[in-house]
């Protein structure tokens, strides 16, 4: 799992300032600049057809 320090490296690096943003909040920006959908913790019961997702495994364990 990624902590906030390296997801805010992420977004800094995508354009993207993260100011006082939860994780959740940012992820799902960076989601969006990236194109993808930004669906970050929102799974239900375990299930997820984005297979490759960088925030998969932090977005399973989150939902």
């Amino acid at each position: 799992m990624m902590n906030l320090k390296q997801v805010k490296e992420i977004a800094k690096s995508k354009g993207i300032n993260g100011g006082k943003m939860k994780k959740e909040e940012l992820i799902r920006s960076i989601q969006k600049a990236e194109g993808n959908f930004d669906c970050f913790g929102t799974a239900r019961a375990g299930h997820c057809t984005q297979e490759d997702c960088l925030w998969r495994e932090d977005c399973l364990a989150t939902a």
